[in-house]
C-alpha cells in the first residue's frame, strides 16, 4: 500500500437538514473537504439497519440497507416527495442524530415515495432485485417482519407479505443502493477511496439466520445454543455480551463457506476495501451460554483459521481487508494474521498502558498497518488526554514533542507523530480534526444509552484549516 491517510466519520454524522446524515450533496462536499486536505480515504461504519440501541453491529439485516440515509431532496427532486412533505421532515437540532423521530416518521415517509414510483421505475427495481438475490431476501425477510407485527421470525405464523409492502422494501434497498454507488463514484473521481465496515456476526432477528438457520449454532427451536461476545478486557471488567448466535463453522465449510463469500463480495461492491470486526474471532471465538448474564463465564472455541481467510482472499483480490486485531490477541492469532498479509490495527490511545514494546506506540508501528488516533469506541482525542492522569499526560506529549501544556496544542502534535510514523495508513475521527472533546464521542462499548448520535455541522466542518492537512500529508509523503 503507498503511504496515506484518511478519515473515519459514519455516514449518520454527516449534516443535512432531516435528522441523520444521508447519501445527497453533503456526502459529496464532505468528499470535496477530504480532497482538498489530501486525505486517500474516507471510513465508514456498517452500512445495515441498526439495532434498538441504535448500533449498526446488529442488524436485521447484513446484506440489507439502513434505509435512514436515503437523501430525501433526491426524491423530492424526481417527483416522489412533495415540498411539503419535505418540510414536515425537517430536523429540530443539526448537532446529534434524531432518532425517535426518525424511528417514528422516516419509514412512512419513504413509503409515500414507493407508492409514487413509476412503471419505469418499478421495472428497474425488479431487475435490480433479479441481480441481487442477497437484497431481495433481505426485502422479503423485512416485509415479512412487518406483516407478522415486529416479532421475531422464529414466531411468524404469516408467511406471505402484501404485495404493497414487499415493494415498499425493495424499493428501500434499490434506491439505498443507487444513491450510494453515486457517492462512491464521486469519491473515487476525486481520488478517494471507501473503507466499510463489516462485524463479523449477525442478529438472530436478521434475514441472514432466517434465511439460512443450518448456517447457524441453533436447537431445533432455532434458538442459540451459545452466543457472542468477547471477555473482559480494557473497555469491560465483565466483558462484552454481544448476544449473537454464533456460526457452525463446521456447517460452513462443506459448502466452501459460500455465506461469507457472497457477503465479501457484496461488500467490495459498496466499498473500495473493509475492514473485519473482531478478526481474532476467525481463529478462535468467545462462546458464551446462551442464558448467562454477562460474558465471564465464556470459552474459547477454536474457529475455522486459515479456510476463512482463504475465501476471503479469493473473493477480495487485491482489494484493501483490514483486520481488526484489537483486543485478546495469543500467537496464534498473530500467525493467522501474518499468514492473511492483512494490515492489522494500531490505537494510540492503547500506547501509554505501561508496556515498552507495545505495538500501539508509534515508534514501534510497521509498515502493513491502519494506525488510528481512536476508533468508533474510543474516546476522542482530546477526551484522552483530558482524562488520563498527569504523569501519563506528560509523559505522552514528550512523546509527541509537544513542549506546553496545551492540550488542544498536544493533540495536534499527536497527530504529526502519527503522520510521520512508519505506518502505510493513517486514519483520523473526525473529532480528533476537530479536536473535540469526549461529548462528542461515537460510542461507550458496554453501555446503552447516548451511543451512536454524533453529528457535525457544515460551520464546524468550515472552520478546519484545509491547507494544513494538505501540507501535513506532504510533507509526510502521504498523498
Amino acid at each position: 500500500m503507498p503511504r496515506s491517510s484518511g478519515v473515519l466519520m459514519h455516514v449518520s454524522s454527516l449534516y443535512g437538514d432531516y435528522s441523520v446524515g444521508s447519501f445527497g450533496k453533503e456526502a459529496k462536499e464532505f468528499i470535496d473537504f477530504l480532497s482538498e486536505c489530501g486525505f486517500s480515504y474516507w471510513q465508514v461504519l456498517p452500512f445495515c439497519m441498526t439495532d434498538e440501541c441504535n448500533s449498526p453491529y446488529k442488524s436485521l439485516a447484513s446484506f440489507g440497507a439502513n434505509p435512514m440515509f436515503i437523501d430525501l431532496p433526491t426524491l423530492r427532486a424526481r417527483g416522489l416527495l412533495t415540498e411539503e412533505e419535505l418540510l414536515s421532515a425537517k430536523q429540530k437540532t443539526p448537532y446529534l442524530c434524531e432518532y425517535d423521530r426518525l424511528s417514528n416518521e422516516r419509514l412512512s415517509l419513504l413509503r409515500k415515495a414507493s407508492e409514487r414510483a413509476s412503471d419505469h421505475e418499478k421495472k428497474k427495481i425488479a431487475e435490480f432485485m433479479e441481480k441481487n438475490p442477497s437484497l431481495a431476501k433481505a426485502a422479503e425477510f423485512l416485509a415479512l417482519r412487518e406483516a407478522n407485527g415486529g416479532v421475531l421470525w422464529t414466531d411468524w405464523t404469516v408467511d406471505t407479505p402484501t404485495e404493497g409492502e414487499l415493494f415498499f422494501w425493495q424499493f428501500v434497498q434499490y434506491e439505498f443502493f443507487t444513491q450510494w454507488m453515486s457517492v462512491k463514484s464521486y469519491a473515487n473521481g476525486k481520488g478517494i477511496k471507501i473503507i466499510g465496515d463489516v462485524p463479523i456476526y449477525v442478529a438472530l432477528d436478521s434475514a441472514d439466520v432466517w434465511a439460512d438457520p443450518e448456517q447457524f449454532q441453533l436447537d431445533e427451536m432455532h434458538r442459540p445454543l451459545c452466543v457472542a461476545g468477547c471477555p473482559p478486557d480494557y473497555f469491560s471488567e465483565d466483558g462484552q455480551l454481544w448476544g449473537n448466535p454464533l456460526y457452525d463453522w463446521d456447517a460452513m465449510k462443506k459448502d466452501g463457506y459460500a455465506w461469507w463469500g457472497r457477503r465479501i463480495e457484496y461488500m467490495l461492491t459498496l466499498f473500495d476495501g473493509v475492514r473485519i470486526d473482531h478478526f481474532r474471532g476467525f481463529e478462535a471465538y468467545w462462546s458464551i451460554p446462551a442464558d448467562a448474564k454477562t460474558a465471564k463465564n465464556g470459552k474459547w472455541v477454536k474457529g475455522p483459521d486459515r479456510a476463512i481467510v482463504d475465501k476471503i482472499k479469493e473473493i477480495a483480490g487485491d482489494r484493501l481487508i483490514i483486520a481488526e486485531d484489537l483486543g485478546d490477541i495469543t500467537p496464534e492469532v498473530e500467525e493467522l494474521l501474518k499468514y492473511s498479509k492483512f494490515p492489522g490495527m494500531r490505537v494510540f490511545q492503547f500506547a501509554f498502558l505501561g508496556d515498552r514494546e507495545s505495538p500501539h506506540l508509534p515508534h514501534n508501528y510497521i509498515k502493513n498497518c491502519i494506525s488510528y488516533t481512536g476508533t468508533h469506541d474510543n474516546n476522542t482525542l482530546l477526551g484522552y488526554v483530558w482524562e488520563m492522569d498527569e504523569d501519563t499526560r506528560r509523559q505522552v506529549f514528550e512523546y509527541c514533542n509537544c513542549e506546553t501544556d496545551d492540550w488542544n496544542r498536544g493533540c495536534v502534535m499527536i497527530i504529526k507523530t502519527m503522520m510521520a510514523s512508519h505506518s502505510d495508513t493513517v486514519i483520523f475521527p473526525i473529532q480528533d480534526i476537530f479536536v473535540y472533546g469526549a461529548d462528542t464521542r461515537m460510542n461507550t462499548p458496554g453501555t446503552s444509552e447516548s451511543n451512536w448520535a454524533y453529528r457535525i455541522t457544515r460551520d464546524q466542518l468550515m472552520t478546519v484549516d484545509r491547507k494544513k492537512f494538505a501540507r501535513l500529508n506532504k510533507l509526510y509523503g502521504r498523498k
